[in-house]
Formats: C-alpha cells, sequence, structure tokens
C-alpha cells in the first residue's frame, strides 16, 4: 500500500468516524440517563432513544463497509440490490428525504458501486433541508453510466468538494471532507472514465459519471 494510499483510508476513516459520533454519543447518553432514570415513562423513552441510536449507527456502518471496504465479497461484481439496501436507510432516516432508485438489476462492477455510494453520500449531505434523491444507472458494453440528482429547496456543496470532482485539488490538499469525492474521481478516472458536476443551482444538483472496465 502506497503513502498515498493510507493517507486516504486514514481520510476516511475520520469521515466514518465522525458520522457514528452522534448516534454513538446518543446511545452514552441513554444509558446513563436510564442508569438514573426509575419512571416508566422516562425509561420507555431511554429504551427509544437507544433503539433509534443503534440502527442509526448500524445503517451507517452498512453503508461505508460497501463504499469504503470489501463488503459485497471478493468478486468482481456486487448486486446493485445490495447498494440500495444500504443507501436506503442512509437518505431517509431524517424523514425529509425520499430516494427514487432508477438502477437496473444486472449485477455491476464492484468499482461502479463503490463510485455510486460514495456520490450518493455527497449529493445526500449537500440536501440540508431534505428534498428528493434520485440514483440511476445505465450498462452498456464496456461502460456504465450513474446520475445522481438532487432536488431540495435548499442544495450547499462545499465548494473544496467540487474542485475535488473537477480533479483540481491536489493530493496534498484531500481532508475528510473531501476524501469521498477523491475516491469517487480516482476510481473514475481509471480506464479513462470521468466524474462531472453541473454548474451550482441553489435547488438542483447533477453528478454523472462515466465508467470503463
Amino acid at each position: 500500500m502506497t503513502e498515498s494510499e493510507v493517507d486516504l483510508a486514514s481520510l476516511l476513516c475520520s469521515r466514518l468516524c465522525h458520522d457514528l459520533l452522534s448516534p454513538v454519543g446518543a446511545m452514552n447518553n441513554g444509558l446513563e440517563l436510564l442508569a438514573d432514570e426509575h419512571d416508566p415513562e422516562m425509561r420507555q423513552r431511554c429504551m427509544d432513544l437507544l433503539a433509534e441510536s443503534a440502527k442509526s449507527a448500524a445503517d451507517k456502518l452498512k453503508f461505508f463497509r460497501l463504499a469504503f471496504g470489501a463488503a459485497g465479497g471478493f468478486g468482481s461484481e456486487v448486486d446493485p440490490n445490495d447498494a440500495k439496501a444500504v443507501i436506503e436507510p442512509l437518505v431517509t432516516a431524517s424523514g425529509r428525504t425520499t430516494l427514487e432508485w432508477a438502477v437496473p438489476a444486472a449485477f455491476m462492477p464492484k468499482r461502479a458501486i463503490k463510485i455510486l455510494l460514495n456520490l450518493v453520500l455527497l449529493a445526500n449531505d449537500a440536501l440540508v433541508r431534505g428534498g428528493t434523491l434520485f440514483v440511476g444507472a445505465e450498462s452498456r458494453e464496456g461502460e456504465h453510466e450513474i446520475v445522481i440528482r438532487a432536488n431540495g429547496p435548499r442544495i450547499v456543496m462545499d465548494e473544496a468538494i467540487r474542485t475535488t470532482l473537477a480533479g483540481n485539488l491536489d493530493a496534498a490538499s484531500v481532508d475528510s471532507r473531501t476524501a469521498a469525492a477523491w475516491m469517487a474521481r480516482n476510481l473514475a478516472v481509471r480506464g479513462g472514465g470521468l466524474v462531472q458536476l453541473a454548474e451550482p443551482d441553489p435547488e438542483h444538483l447533477i453528478i454523472g459519471a462515466l465508467i470503463r472496465n
């Protein structure tokens, strides 16, 4: 493993830890409250908090395992339904965002699935007030196209993420905010693929990727 690969792994771990801090912290708070609480109604509220936080942590771990790790087995292809199974809880957890899925059921290269997942992560983060997240894909001989479209009352994407997706950020400047964008773009450009991002719009975001085998 090269030094740059180690650095990227560290940054992705930082992103994972950042996202898990909230639900794990809530579980810790819930356990502390439960230890001191004797009112049955309040104890039930604590149990509900623990259950909700545990589910959130588990959903995020499943997503990151497939997006960043070796989930999906050691084969070269992954069932897109496995991707949908980890995307849907992440996107819809807040109750403010709906998922529209238009990805064929045929197996896709693991590299394409990881790109799709990381682009979904970026687009979902940009939907700060919720909305609709559309995920589409199309496969042809030797090529796979991915389209992620976010629509909502307010779209906010860090300029550094846009710069990274465009390939205009050097490796030394990548941090935990831009690591997913860096990973998605670099996986895409292998073999001559690309990532494209539409011009900034306060209510719409479109990210496209072309992956060549």
